[in-house]
């Protein structure tokens, strides 16, 4: 890819004075486009070799185009609350809202390829870093999100001359680090790294393109074309947001009609008495194990799904009346705000990822999109189908950090809902847990259960399997939620301390 790459390109001053005046008033009529549509965001991913000229292009777009509409972004070293958590989270947190643009610098590319040339993954690893970005990049542009990829670079000869006029020019010198020549004397292996990565994460929703940086005013003039053109390509086509793919193959129904939920039985024995000895019991397990000195190498994150007035409330207090109010949080999912609904679908959930030695509790959670959405039809087929793949790759992302994922889905009989729904309205401090779209979501039972059922069979993983709750009787449902919980603290404490070894 480099050696192909002819690196040697200059634009005289005259052509570049010229050019210029007309290609910024182009490209902040085109950002002003984009706030106006949007109907998408755009990300400038900048990446390359050092010296080649980065730092001056993110200043350069910020004063070509209007900075109060783009979000520079820097990712330097890993902070400690950034290291309790997945590696995407930092990006996640940082993604710009539909309308407007982002300037990543350095970011979810660096990291595999520092650790690759410092020998500190094997290449096993990288291509597992570069799968998960493939995944990342594939769904930012299925939502929508317009990237594109520059990446600056510059011969091995090219660096030494950048660096060595940068250092000698006294308005410059500070740019030249330690850390600069310590890269420059790692350029062959940084280039042997690199031009596979770049090979394997080039793409035809996400390219890479390739700026040559020697010379500043080509350079400027490179991605101020590159940029323009791609915008105004998107913007000016029909639709705002990338176009569907093709149609996928739901699950067909089986044979005998048979499915996880109508195998449940729903009615457990349980007495008040019982459970009245099993619950101090098992909360006062799950309080040991939040107190244990190796909880503060992982976190917890507790899923609760389920018919409607299947519980999930009662289950979430017993669970939250074991736990140090400081170590915990309640999330409480509804319809996606304004706000939310200007980012890709995951991104609230990623936000409310707990650090290390935290538990964290959805009252609804992400399955929304293959659930609800699917249901009434919030969502199209395309984007509920591929929801699945990116909700397992989510999840993975979690376990491989430690975090123990328990996901609960409640189930009651429609008889049973039925009855609950009745004494909610005849009690009058209950009223409030009964709403007329409860009853409207009652007559889409059966689709609900097919969605349901799906969901279990395509996301049900080694890594973050469901537990499915039989909830007709609820004493039973939460000593079932307590026990499960505490066996998968457990479990996740063991392997903090097998890593230790």
């Amino acid at each position: 890819m480099f050696e192909s790459a002819n690196l040697d390109h200059r634009i005289d001053k005259e052509t570049y004075l010229r050019e210029e005046r007309t290609l910024r008033e182009a490209l902040l009529n085109a950002q002003y486009d984009l706030k106006q549509n949007g109907g998408f965001p755009l990300i400038i991913l900048i990446a390359g070799v050092e010296g080649a000229g980065k730092g001056e292009t993110v200043n350069l777009l910020n004063e070509w185009m209007d900075p109060r509409h783009i979000h520079t972004h820097a990712f330097p070293d890993l902070s400690d609350e950034e290291r309790e958590r997945p590696l995407m989270w930092r990006y996640w947190r940082a993604l710009p809202p539909k309308g407007s643009i982002g300037v990543f610098f350095g970011a979810w590319h660096t990291v595999p390829v520092v650790l690759r040339v410092q020998e500190a993954i094997s290449k096993r690893e990288l291509g597992q870093y570069i799968g998960e970005i493939q995944r990342l990049e594939k769904m930012l542009t299925d939502e929508g999100v317009m990237l594109v990829k520059l990446w600056f670079h510059l011969s091995k000869d090219q660096q030494k001359k950048r660096l060595t006029t940068l250092e000698k020019d006294p308005k410059t010198a500070w740019r030249v680090t330690d850390l600069e020549w310590k890269y420059f004397k790692q350029y062959d292996k940084f280039i042997k790294v690199c031009e596979p990565f770049l090979r394997e994460t080039s793409t035809g929703d996400a390219p890479w393109i390739v700026v040559p940086g020697m010379d500043p005013r080509y350079r400027a003039l490179t991605v101020g074309r590159h940029l323009l053109s791609a915008l105004r390509a998107r913007l000016d086509t029909s639709q705002s947001a990338k176009p569907a793919a093709p149609r996928g193959q739901p699950l067909l129904p089986p044979a005998d009609n048979l499915n996880v939920l109508r195998a449940l039985k729903l009615d457990q024995d349980m007495t008040r008495k019982a459970y009245e000895r099993e619950l101090d019991k098992w909360q006062g397990r799950l309080n040991l194990l939040t107190r244990d000195k190796r909880f503060k190498s992982l976190s917890v994150i507790a899923a609760f799904e389920g018919n409607d007035a299947a519980g999930k409330g009662g289950a979430i207090r017993r669970v939250t009346g074991a736990l140090d109010a400081r170590l915990y949080q309640n999330v409480s999912v509804a319809a996606p705000t304004q706000e939310e609904r200007a980012q890709p679908y995951l991104w609230r959930f990623w936000r409310q990822v707990p650090r290390h030695g935290s538990v964290t509790i959805f009252d609804r959670t992400w399955y929304g999109r293959v659930l609800v959405e699917r249901v009434e039809k919030f969502s199209s087929e395309t984007d509920w189908m591929r929801a699945y793949s990116e909700i397992n790759d989510f999840e993975q992302q979690l376990a491989d950090h430690n975090i123990v994922l328990v996901k609960f889905w409640l189930a009651i009989s429609k008889d049973e809902q039925h009855k609950r729904f009745k004494a909610r309205e005849a009690i009058s401090f209950k009223r409030f847990k009964i709403t007329a779209e409860d009853w409207r979501n009652r007559k889409k039972w059966n689709d609900y259960e097919v969605a349901v059922s799906e969901m279990v069979d395509r996301t049900s993983t080694a890594t973050a399997p469901w537990t499915l709750v039989e909830a007709n009787n609820k004493y039973y449902a939460r000593i079932k939620v307590l026990k499960t919980l505490v066996a998968a603290i457990e479990a996740g404490l063991k392997r903090v301390e097998g890593n230790k070894r």
